[in-house]
Parts: C-alpha cells; structure tokens; sequence
C-alpha cells in the first residue's frame, strides 16, 4: 500500500473525538494534536528546499528528510473574528496528509544547544521557501540551533496562485520523490503545522538530539498565518514554547478561511492584534514595508502595547524584503570572505528578470537585527527574561480616517524611531520599505537612494575615517542595545569600509 493510500486508509479509522496525544512543554500531553506518522524520506537524491550555496556538513551540520502523516483537522471559530485576536476556535473537520519536513541538525550532539527553530515555510514565490532561514541562518549555524522547515501550505505542495506565477511545488520540482504526497486546504495547514511541532519533540527526526525548546517561525504570507495560529490554534495545541512573527501585515484570517487576504478588514484601517492573553512569548519583527503596507493591510492597524509575554520590534530603512535575502544569504555561511560578500551587498536594480524602478532597499540591518531578534526570543524562553523593549517608528497619521498613516523622516529622509542602526543613524544613501516598482515582487523590496558626493562630504567632512567614526559609534549603541549581537559586530564594520563609496 502507498503513502497515499495509508493516509486516506488511516483518516477512515480515526476522528476527531479519537486523536492520538501530541506532546507539549516538558512532556504534557496535548490531547488537541495528533502524532503523526513518521518515514524517512527516499534516499536517493535530496530535499528541495533552498538551503544557501554552501556547504552545510562543512559547517558541522547534517540535512534530512522526512514525511509526516495522518488525519489533519481543521479549526472554526466559535464566534466572531474580533480584532483583538481573543479568538476561540474549535475543530470543524478532517483530512487526510502527508507532507514534508526538512531538518538540519548539528552532527554533534555537544554542538547542540537544545533550541530547534520551526518555520512554516513561505509560498508567496510559488515553492517552498524558508526565509527566515535565509536572514536568520547564521546564527544558528554558529549558536547550534537545529532547524526544522513545514511544507504547511498546498501551494508549496500541489501548486496554485502565487506570486511566482506557476511556480515549482513539490511535485513538479520532484514527481518521484514527492508523488505521494497528499495535502488538503490550507484550513488544514494550522494543524499540519501542530504535528510538525509534535514530531519534533517526540525525538524522532532529530537523530541523537533532544528538544528542550521548539520555537515556531514564520515570515511575510507564514507571519499572517502565524498571527491566526497563535490567536486561535496555539490555546488549543499547546506545542511551541514561543512565537517569532517576521514582517506580519494587518490582517490575519480566521482558521476556517486561511487566506491571507481574509479576516478583519484585511486591506483596511482595522488589523488583527496578538491576543491579551499570550501563552508562551511571542517576538514580532516589523520592516518599514510591513508597517505602512504597500499594496497590502499595513501593520500600523494591529499595533499594540508590549507586554510581559509580547515584543514588537519596528526596523527604519528596512524593506519586506531586501538585497540581502534575494543575493547575499545564500552565499553567506558566516566565513565568506568580505571581498565575495561586500560586493553582493551593493545597490542593484536587478531582480531576477526585471528592473526595478530604482535600487531595492540593500542595507543589511534587516538581517542583523532579525538573528538578534531570534537570539532574543530564545533566550526569552530558556531563562524568563524578557528582550528589551524598543519605541515605534515615528507616524503621522493621515488626515483621513483609515489612510495609512506616513512614515516621520528626519532631514536625509530616512525614517525617526525605533530601532536605530548604523544605515540611519550614519548613512550613506535614503533607505525606505516602499517606493519601488517593477516585477510581482517590486512593491515589497523598498528602495535605496545613494546620496550624491556634495551631501556625503557636508556630512563626512573627514570622509571615509569620519563616516566610521559615526558609524562605529552607532554600532556600540546597537549592540549595547541588544538590537545587534556582539558577535556580528566584526564582520559589521569590515562591510562598512568595505562599502563606502567610492571603495
């Protein structure tokens, strides 16, 4: 019999009232989560998922495959979606599954640092793509994470619309190896992703290791999601022992709609903010783009508080996407020599086929403040003490209700608040999240503007030894901080003076 077959065979037997038991925080059993099955995936060949252009055995790291199913349940709610997030759901139905995870996992237990890190992977491209992975990578490499990507999504799997056009789902990428592969809606994906949870903290796909923290991850299309999951789904599941919600938008859709334009006013002035009544921290990481909106519901109408379970963190002259994640993350392994990595760093207004109306955003804070981001909601979860707070990005609100509010510049035009950085605090061009056009992908990669020689030296008057001295000097407050971690620091300053123009 098939993996199919079993799936379907496997939906028949069991019911909702009949699920097995998930396994939550320090062995609780979870009675909303079923165990799934657990195969390794077939030997030959490898997994299809993105992973960097380096090689990862080299850094101490293995990369394996495997698929997980059972019957997946959907959710509904039991009332209406308020914007308050205080949702309560409950099981509506069932399906049959079978999808993929992909785990990389340090070789040598000693290596591990007990923290596994799940991403539901992202389908905006028309595959699977883990870019939270991409920004993030680094420090786990270096700090000994282990990482686990969910093909959550039927996109990923099947296909269907996307940004990407038609894509390369799974099936297409790799008929033979992923034919077998069964995924229902996406109203599914919310428990699809529980049982990931579920099967890493059994032990069964982490070789030697054992779990003592698993943490949920999700970016961009997974970061609304996520927003749901833990609105509704994560009362009910009790798996992941905190949250990391990357470049959210406003909206967030109800567990029974999962559609990513779906759910309060999700193009409106009326956002979905993280329930009152947190389990377990959540961290959430918001770019200029994220915040004002672009073509989509800005974050701006979701804002909340911090409170001792939630941190948001705003980043100014940062895009939802940016040069680092299309060109320099997959070559990045953390010993690239500056001299490769220096270059991929600069402004372009090439993107894949298209040409952008200006440069995309290609400052790189968006990828140091997304590990310390990541470090922080670790640490968060392993010892209790919560990251620092930050201010908000200055707004002005619009003059008309339910217009997005606009962004407060200082006099170079970059934006005032929040976490400051050495790209804002001691710049080199205007940097924004929006204003960009050109392709599917160009009202979401922000723009880059260099200044012209005059303002340079108005501001530089000493030049390049007087542009690091800022630089440096903002650096340490950073890092001081706890916005940048100490640890990257180095490399940091190697890439300003690597990158001021003219060099």
């Amino acid at each position: 019999m098939g993996l199919g077959s079993k799936v379907r065979s496997a939906a028949v037997a069991v019911a909702v009232a009949m699920m097995g038991m998930g396994l939550g925080p320090a062995g609780q059993a979870n009675a909303a989560v079923a165990q799934p099955a657990i195969a390794p995936a077939p030997a030959a060949g490898s997994p299809f998922l993105g992973l960097g252009a380096f090689d990862l055995g080299a850094q101490g790291y293995v990369v394996e495959e495997y698929f997980i199913s059972g019957p997946a349940t959907s959710f509904k709610l039991t009332g209406e979606p308020t914007p308050d997030g205080a949702w309560t759901a409950q099981p509506a139905g069932t399906a049959p599954y079978a999808t993929r995870i992909v785990v990389v996992r340090p070789k040598d237990p000693k290596k591990f640092n007990g923290t596994v890190v799940v991403e539901w992977l992202n389908v905006t491209g028309g595959l699977d793509a883990g870019p939270d992975w991409t920004y993030s990578h680094r420090e786990m490499l270096r700090s000994g994470y282990a990482y686990v990507g969910v093909s959550a999504q039927k996109v990923g799997v099947e296909g269907g619309q996307s940004l990407g056009g038609a894509g390369m789902p799974l099936k297409k990428a790799n008929p033979a190896r992923y034919g077998t592969l069964v995924r229902p809606g996406d109203n599914y994906a919310f428990d699809i992703f529980s049982q990931a949870g579920a099967a890493v903290k059994s032990g069964k796909v982490l070789g030697p290791l054992k779990a003592q923290r698993v943490l949920a991850t999700g970016e961009s299309q997974s970061a609304v999601f996520m927003t749901s999951y833990v609105d509704a789904i994560d009362p009910l599941a009790r798996v992941y022992d905190g949250f990391y919600i990357h470049s959210r938008f406003g909206g967030a859709p109800p567990p029974e709609t999962a559609s990513m334009r779906a759910g309060p006013d999700a193009r409106g002035a009326q956002g979905v903010k993280m329930r009152a009544d947190l389990r377990v921290p959540v961290m959430t990481l918001i770019s200029e783009t994220d915040l004002i909106g672009s073509n989509l519901s800005g974050f701006w109408t979701a804002q909340q508080p911090d409170n001792d379970k939630l941190r948001i963190w705003e980043m100014p002259g940062t895009a939802h996407v940016d040069n680092y994640m299309f060109f320099v993350g997959g070559f990045d392994s953390g010993s690239a020599p500056m001299e490769k990595i220096a270059p991929l760093c600069k402004p372009t207004d090439a993107l894949f086929s298209a040409k952008m109306a200006k440069p995309i955003n290609s400052a790189p804070q968006h990828h140091y403040v997304a590990m310390a981001a990541m470090s922080a909601l670790e640490s968060w979860v392993r010892t209790g003490k919560a990251p620092p707070k930050a201010p908000r990005l200055e707004l002005e609100q619009a003059a008309k209700a339910g217009e997005a509010p606009k962004l407060v510049a200082d006099a170079l035009g970059n934006s005032k608040g929040c976490i400051r950085t050495p790209w804002v605090d001691a710049p080199t061009a205007r940097l924004s999240g929006f204003g960009n056009a050109g392709g599917p992908f160009g009202f979401l990669v922000g723009a880059t503007e260099p200044f012209d020689a005059t303002t340079l030296a108005k501001l530089y008057p000493g030049g390049k030894a007087d542009y690091l001295k800022r630089f440096e000097a903002s650096l340490a407050s950073a890092v001081k901080g706890g916005f940048i971690l100490k640890a990257d620091a180095p490399e940091i300053r190697a890439l300003a003076a690597a990158n001021w123009p003219g060099s």
